[in-house]
Formats: structure tokens, sequence, C-alpha cells
């Protein structure tokens, strides 16, 4: 029997609407959904080939065990008592901060994080590791500094724009905005147009571009210095905007006189004037940027967002129409959770704070490995798989050894599976209701509750109903009495009713929603997701109820049960919500509404940065003589979600990108397997010669190195990554990675 489906996929965080056909339980043709507003028909190879994601050889169907050296299946009920009764019995005995939960939802399923993070801080811990804060922690620390919340990240006005300015993204091959290849060609093409880009390879986003600026690798804070001096020594700033929407640049514009810019402009190994000219055309045109993990991950990550702010800010280009816009939100993705705050933790070995409300991956390694009596003991990883996606693959390995308990719920027997003392099979996207809430359209605020449609094999649960039920078995939901199961049972109304009267009467409620709802609720929907999703559009905030009005649905106490039903109604997805573009200054949340521009926690960071400390800095050692680029965005990866490399037959996917005068040199021809050295490990894999990378830079493609079927398939990039290799917020200088390479 032959079934249509509309649905999104979850393999990047654009979930582009798809139309899906299932036969006999299983997804056999895919197409875009031209109905799906935020893509509108777009999609890309990925979101083509989903079905290799949800039907592949790793997949798990039943708890498992590990019982010496292998694993043997198990009912739920003993997973949960066991783990339960272990994971109570090491916080009994070490106190709560030896509990982690790393998880929260990935590309396209965010609704487990409810529970996972309730879970976390219902047994006392504030441990939640996140990717966040892989790839993010430095740019979303800087928003919190200059916007007034971690959670309101700033996107290009792309339909508005008249120039976009790119650095270090790679947008016709990782989208990060919705439909990024239709949006840079419809750009590159307009001829009132301009898009610049800023990358040291000739990347297929620089192709096309108007400009494209080779900067010499880790020299991204210097060009952004020299180009805030070039634009203050030139008068080209927006005084009129400085004045009315920012504070504190004063305290730092000096650091930008008299700046030495031409120095700095050829330690970046670029043309001078190039420099100077694209600096005029950002300050004086209606300008827009875009920054992704070049920047992210790269030397000076958070002090690079720091200028990037300073200079949209003293060119006028944030909240305003055609610039960098912050967009609404059905929900914050992660809270706002500021280190100087003395209730917010720090870990206790390398006294690393959250961001976001996440710490960062690469310093678990040492917070289990660590001596500290509170070290970490206990790690739940929740639709994660650290020993492919984080840095320094053998520290984890050599770490997670080390755990008392390592519980895995997945929904494949991933490399971390591998290594876990017990793990839970999880239902896929496309196995249970879910969504995601990243906020990248706008003025319009878009949601999709994808909808189960493919029936599960075997016993996976959603990964919220896994986290409820070691929460229930851990004694962390208070006693639900009868009535509120039967009301659930009988109309949103009643349940509202009556949900609302055991609040009230029952003091430990509040803390404990995300399950109550799950238990009550979530066994009448059947599903804890969609439970959850009903329960926050009761208690949305008056901004949500705003936006919401401002999309056409009417003001009122019903709002939120009207917003729940148009989502189930639509599984193409819905508008819930729009800004008022007019006045989006009014995001800000500083305490004087204006953009904060004086962070004095990277002031002396600033000052250092000039053309001499840089070139020493630069300087490579004799035996890691070339810089290696750890993770390269290419149409044929996803991370490590797509297990089954069958989805890229035929297809050169995992290799390394050198120019040909480094091969040369090296007497290295394309096609032949070299070896990668770096200070943390080696891994061998296929040269690819290529004159799209820059002279001693060379990249390889993350999510490969999986283990599938027995045999690995491509080179795992984060054995090349010292977790140690980080910044000053835990991010992994991924793209500032010394290396050698030599023929096998």
């Amino acid at each position: 029997m032959e079934t249509i489906h509309k649905t999104g996929c979850v393999l990047c965080a654009q979930n582009c609407g798809l139309t899906v056909e299932v036969e006999n339980n299983r997804i056999v043709k895919v197409k875009p959904d031209k109905s799906n507003a935020r893509s509108e028909g777009y999609f890309c190879r990925k979101g083509m080939n989903i079905s290799y994601h949800q039907h592949n050889a790793d997949r798990l169907k039943y708890p498992l065990k590990r019982v010496g050296n292998s694993f043997e299946r198990i009912s739920w009920d003993q997973a949960i008592d066991e783990i339960a009764a272990k994971l109570k019995n090491i916080i009994s005995q070490h106190g709560p901060r030896c509990f982690a939960y790393m998880g929260g939802g990935g590309q396209g399923c965010h609704f487990e994080a409810a529970f996972g993070v309730r879970l976390l801080r219902g047994l006392g811990s504030q441990y939640h590791y996140s990717a966040l804060a892989q790839e993010f922690a430095g740019a979303f620390w800087v928003c919190g500094r200059t916007h007034g919340r971690q959670y309101l990240h700033d996107q290009p006005d792309v339909n508005q724009t008249d120039l976009l300015l790119v650095l270090g993204w790679n947008g016709m091959q990782s989208h990060q905005i919705p439909q990024a290849p239709r949006q840079l060609q419809r750009i590159a093409k307009d001829p009132d147009k301009l898009l610049i880009v800023i990358d040291p390879r000739l990347s297929e986003t620089a192709k096309i571009a108007d400009i494209h600026l080779p900067i010499r690798p880790g020299t991204d804070a210097l060009l952004l210095k020299a180009m805030i001096a070039i634009i203050l020594k030139e008068g080209w700033e927006n005084k009129v905007y400085i004045k009315n929407h920012t504070s504190g640049l004063e305290q730092v514009i000096s650091l930008f006189r008299n700046f030495d810019t031409r120095a700095a402009v050829k330690t970046c190994q670029l043309d001078y004037d190039q420099v100077r000219e694209v600096s005029r055309l950002y300050a004086t045109r209606k300008s827009s940027l875009r920054y992704d993990l070049g920047i992210f991950m790269g030397r000076h990550s958070g002090l690079s967002s720091y200028l990037i702010v300073i200079l949209q800010a003293i060119c006028g280009r944030l909240c305003v129409p055609g610039g960098n816009v912050i967009n609404g939100h059905m929900m914050p993705i992660g809270s706002h959770t500021d280190e100087r705050n003395p209730k917010v933790w720090r870990t206790m070995t390398t006294n690393s704070f959250p961001v976001c409300g996440c710490f960062p991956p690469n310093v678990m390694p040492e917070e289990i490995m660590s001596d500290n009596p509170e070290r970490l003991r206990a790690v739940l990883v929740s639709g994660s798989n650290p020993l492919r996606s984080y840095a320094d693959t053998t520290a984890y390995e050599n770490a997670f050894r080390r755990l008392d308990l390592l519980v895995t719920a997945e929904l494949a027997m991933t490399e971390t599976a591998t290594l876990s003392h017990y793990v839970l099979p999880s239902r896929s996207g496309y196995e249970s209701w879910d969504g995601t809430f990243f906020p990248l359209t706008y003025p319009g605020i878009f949601f999709q509750m994808r909808r189960p449609i493919v029936e599960p094999e075997g016993e996976p649960l959603e990964l919220g109903e896994i986290h409820l039920r070691l929460a229930d078995k851990l004694g962390l939901i208070p006693p639900i009495p009868e009535g509120l199961y039967k009301a659930a049972e009988e109309s949103h109304a009643d349940f509202a009713k009556a949900l609302m009267a055991y609040a009230i009467a029952e003091p430990k409620a509040l803390k404990s929603m995300p399950f109550i709802l799950g238990k009550t609720l979530g066994k009448a929907m059947g599903s804890v997701h969609l439970a959850a999703l009903w329960g926050m559009l009761q208690v949305a905030p008056k901004s949500f109820h705003e936006n919401a009005a401002s999309a056409g649905f009417k003001p009122g106490e019903t709002l939120g049960e009207e917003v729940f039903q148009q989502i189930i109604d639509h599984p193409e997805g819905i508008w819930v919500g729009k800004v008022d573009p007019e006045n989006n200054l009014t995001s800000l949340k500083t305490d004087d509404g204006k953009i904060g521009l004086n962070i004095p926690e990277l002031i002396d960071e600033l000052k250092s940065v000039d053309a001499e400390n840089e070139e020493a800095a630069l300087v490579m050692d004799s035996g890691f003589p070339l810089v290696l680029m750890a993770g390269r965005h290419i149409s044929t990866n996803a991370n490590t979600l797509m297990r089954d490399p069958a989805w890229n037959e035929g297809k050169r996917t995992c290799t390394l990108a050198m120019h040909p005068n480094d091969a040369a040199s090296l007497k290295l021809t394309d096609g032949q397997q070299v070896r990668v050295i770096t200070e943390a490990g080696s891994e061998e894999i296929e040269l690819e010669v290529s004159d799209t990378a820059h002279i001693g830079h060379v990249v390889i493609p993350h999510g490969f190195g999986l283990v599938y079927n027995g045999r690995k398939y491509g080179a795992n990039v984060n054995r090349l990554t010292k977790n140690t290799h980080r910044d000053q917020f835990g991010t992994p200088i991924h793209r500032y990675v010394p290396c050698r390479v030599e023929a096998l």
C-alpha cells in the first residue's frame, strides 16, 4: 500500500519540507514540498536521501545491556530499573556533579531536550553538554554581552540586503539559512547587488562571488580589526546610529585609532586597496553579513565575533531592514547562562562555564579522567555520537571506558553506543512526533511538527519517553491524581482546568511539568513530544502572543489551543508568528536597550592582535608545516546521521584537499593514499589535488570514519584534533590544526 506524507528533512538545521512516499513501511520516494512556506519546494541531495538515514543495518530495535565484550537483549523494564538504580547509587555516593546529560535534539528532533534537561535538573546537576557549545559558544557568549541575551542571534536579512559579506561560510554547500544556494545565486546574478566572500579556499560560494578575498588561514580577527580601523579613519561610520543605538564604543575606539592597517592586511596576505574597497562597500551600502565555522572554530573565534558586532554597529547594520536582524522564535535555542552569576556552575577540573545552558564537549574527557572526587562518573548520551562528532576521539574513548555508567539512547548502533553499558533504542524523526526551534526565518516565525510516517520496528521509544521513564523510576515525578488522566482523555479544555488545579495543589508539579504532561496528556495523545508542544503553547510568553496575533491568530486565552490545532492540521508547517521588521531594535535585552560594544574580558586579546604579534604566532612548527581545516561542509556529508555509505555511491567523498604547489613540493599526486599526522594522531585518506585549496592549507570533511556493518568508511577527522586545542570558551580550533602529510 502506498501513502504520501508531508514531512521535513532532519539532516540539517533548515529542515526543508519533503513529500514522502511510503510503501510497505519503507520510504521509497522523496520530493521537495512546494507547500512548505520556509523551503518553497527547495531541497538538496541530503533530503533526497533520507531513506538511508531511516533504513539502515545499524538501526536499534531493542534495549541492550553490555555483558563482557558483547551485548544482550533485555526488556525495557529491566533496562530502566537497572539504569535508575545504578544512577541513584552513583549520585548518592558522589553527589550530583558526577552526572552529565549529552543531548538536545541535534538537527531535527528538539523535543527530547525538554525531558532530558528536566531529568538532569531533577537529579541536581547542571552539566548539559551539547553541540551548541562545540561550535557557537564564543559567538553566543558575545551576543549575551552585546545583545543582552545569549540566545539573541542575528542573521542577514537576505531578502532585502544589497550586499552580503560572507566570512568562513560556504553556503553553496552548507546551508545555514533557508534555501542558501538559491539566495546566494540570486544575489550573485543581480547586477544591483554584491556578494563578497572572505575565505582561504576558492569555495563553491567564492566561485560565484563578485569579490573573493583569499585570506591567510588564521588571520580573520586581524582583518576585521583592520576593516574597522579603515572605516573609522575614512569617516564612513554611521555617526547617528552609533549615538542612538550603541553604548561603550568610546571605551574601545582608541584600539582602532592609529592601527597599522597596511601591515595587518599584508599579514593577511591580501591586497590593501581591495580590502579598503570592501570596507567602503560594506559601510556605505545596505549590507549584511553571514559567518560560520570558519570564524566560530578559528583562531580568536570569540574575539572575531566581537569584532563583527563592532563592524556591524559602527556601520549601522544591526537590527535594520536589509542588515543583520534578530529573528523571532517560538522557543529560544538555549537559555541565558551568564557565568558571572554565582548560581551558574563551572566544571571541576577545567573551570569551564556554560553558554546558552550548554557546557563545551571538549572538556568532558578531562572532567572524566580527573582525580577530583566530584569528577564525572555517569553520562547519558541522547541522540548524539561524541566519538565521531567531537574533538579527540582517542581522548573520548579513554574517558568513556573509565565511566561507572554510560547510557546511550540512539536510533543506531553508533561508535558511542558500542562503548556503552546500556543502549536504548529511540524512534527516528520519521517514527515520532517532533520538530525544531531554529530561528532562521524573518520576519515570519515558522514551525513544523513532523508526525510519524513510518511504523517503528521492534520496541524503540520517543527519546522524551525514555527520559520520562527514567525520571519516573528515579522518583522525580510527584503523584498524579487519577482525575488528571481522565481529563486528558476528555478534552484539552477539561485537561487544562484539571492541570491548573493540580499545579496549585502540588508544589513539585511545575518543576516536573514535562513529565506530568507526558504521563497524562502524552498517554492520551500517544506521544510525549506532542503533549510537550501543547503544554509549551499554553504558557507561551506575551511576546509570542503578540507575534502570533501579527501572523493572523486571534488574541486571547485560547490562542495557544488555536495555534496547536493549526500546527496539527498542517503537516507542511505554518507561520506561527511575525515580528515587526520596523522595530527590530526592541529585540535587544541590554539594560539600556542599546548594543553594548565594550566587553572588558576581550580587551587584552583585542589589544594584542596586530601584524607583529600575529606574524610570530603564525610561524609553523617544522614538524607540522601545514594548516589542517578539520571539517569541511560538502553535499556528501551529514554529520553522523547517514551511516549507510551507499547514499554516496559513485561519488568522491572523503578526501584531503591540497593545493598543487604543496602536492608538488611533497611529491604527491592526485588520488594516492596519504597519511595526515597531527599532535592528536593520524589518519589515512585519499589525496585530492585542487587549486581551490589555499597554499599551506589542507582540508578534510567531517562526518566520516563511521563503522557501518563492521567496516570503516572514510577518515575520522576528529582522530586528528586534540580536545585541548580550544579557546577560552571551550570551542575547538578546528580551522587551524597544525599537521603534516606523508605518502603511505
